[in-house]
């Protein structure tokens, strides 16, 4: 990263702005000013909108360096960064970050350190969550798993984070949270662990035959043979009938976890921002659907999303049966990786459930500014929820998911 000598940036720095800006001592325009606070407009050049940039450096006291905001669905050099760097997931593609523009309202950010007319290669992206239930909070991504930093240093990353806490510092901003796979902060940029989880993903070069045989024998090989003695029917697409029996499982599957299901609006908008890239597979048994999963594919990984069931008819197999077809036509199709995404830490059954899979079983951890120690529940007040969501009819908590999921992001 090219470094600047504290006499030049200083005296960049001190320019007047344009007539509408603001220009701080110490820092570079920062933007206008509005009712809500910053407005994060700047010069715009065909394709790039450079939204912003504050100076930092490693203590937040004094100038070193310059971080600047660009809209990934506007600017072509986020799209290109993806395709080269190994680490770019379907949650940095443009269509998981649509989704959530047009369910949610969330708008996508990505911090770099690379100026603007200059190639990209790195790049931090959040969303910017404006809440009056849970705050005005920074996101690094709402609704996604994972969500690694696109750099090539530790210093790169620190640079970005260090960006991120004035924003929480000076502005209204309540906390910030990133999702790393593999990348941790260093500890002056005095981010905290957040809550941990657990992420399974299976390596698909061996072949489907020696996947096969590693699966666990009980409780996976002989359920798909079940699932296949029983002739459950297989179906995948984006039908509006196949949604539509994708979502009573759903809601079915979060009242079994007393929570509210994720809105109808939000599985219409995955699927139109991915359009072939996404797939409800649904396993039915005379004619009704038992399980299903929402699958996404990106680059050459195969992500497994959402599952649901109907408890009563697990013992044929449905879930075992569709993850099993999944991953055949991942190997068919190429696909070198297959995500099986996060597991609450607490969720023992589905954290045996996919280490059956005999794919590998990391920590994924999350990362927070400032760090608010998280307070457990108290005990009356989990078994209150979970009689009130036992007793809700549907309709009920599909409200409460469509009235509550943009605020939990």
């Amino acid at each position: 990263m090219r470094k600047l000598r504290d006499q030049k940036l200083t005296a960049k720095c001190h320019r007047v702005g344009k007539p509408g800006t603001v220009v701080a001592k110490g820092c570079a325009t920062l933007g206008t000013i509005n009712d809500t606070g910053w407005s994060t407009t700047g010069t715009a050049g065909a394709g790039l909108a450079t939204l912003g940039a504050f100076s930092i450096d490693r203590n937040v006291e004094s100038v070193r360096e310059c971080a600047f905001e660009i809209d990934p669905l506007l600017d072509p050099r986020w799209a290109g960064l993806l395709d080269r760097h190994p680490q770019a997931s379907v949650f940095h593609s443009p269509n998981w970050l649509q989704a959530l523009r047009t369910v949610y309202g969330y708008a996508p950010v990505v911090v770099t350190t690379c100026p603007p007319g200059t190639s990209l290669s790195n790049g931090l992206v959040f969303c910017r969550i404006k809440s009056w239930l849970t705050g005005q909070r920074l996101v690094s991504l709402p609704f996604s798993d994972h969500c690694e930093p696109l750099v090539d240093s530790s210093d790169e990353l620190d640079d970005m984070l260090l960006y991120m806490r004035h924003n929480v510092d000076k502005d209204s901003w309540k906390s910030v949270e990133i999702r790393p796979i593999s990348r941790e902060p260093s500890s002056h940029t005095k981010f905290a662990r957040g809550v941990t989880y657990c992420f399974h993903r299976l390596d698909l070069s061996r072949s489907a035959e020696d996947l096969f045989r590693s699966f666990h024998k009980d409780c996976v090989q002989r359920k798909i043979r079940r699932a296949e003695r029983e002739n459950l029917k297989y179906e995948e697409g984006t039908s509006e009938n196949l949604l539509q029996e994708f979502y009573r499982l759903v809601v079915l599957t979060r009242r079994r976890q007393c929570l509210p299901p994720q809105p109808l609006k939000w599985f219409r908008g995955l699927i139109s921002a991915f359009g072939k890239n996404l797939k409800i597979r649904m396993a039915s048994k005379d004619g009704v659907g038992i399980a299903g999963i929402l699958t996404l594919s990106h680059k050459k990984s195969m992500v497994y999303k959402y599952g649901c069931s109907d408890a009563k008819f697990n013992r044929f197999g449905g879930t075992p049966l569709l993850f099993w077809k999944t991953i055949q036509e991942a190997k068919d199709r190429g696909f070198e990786e297959f995500d099986l995404g996060r597991s609450d830490s607490d969720n023992l059954g589905l954290i045996a459930f996919k280490d059956r899979w005999c794919g590998q079983r990391a920590l994924l951890q999350y990362w927070n500014y400032p760090n608010r120690p998280s307070r457990p529940t108290a005990s009356w007040k989990k078994g209150l929820a979970k009689q009130v969501v036992s007793a809700a009819p549907d309709l009920a908590l599909v409200e409460v998911g469509r009235l509550l999921y943009r605020h939990m992001g």
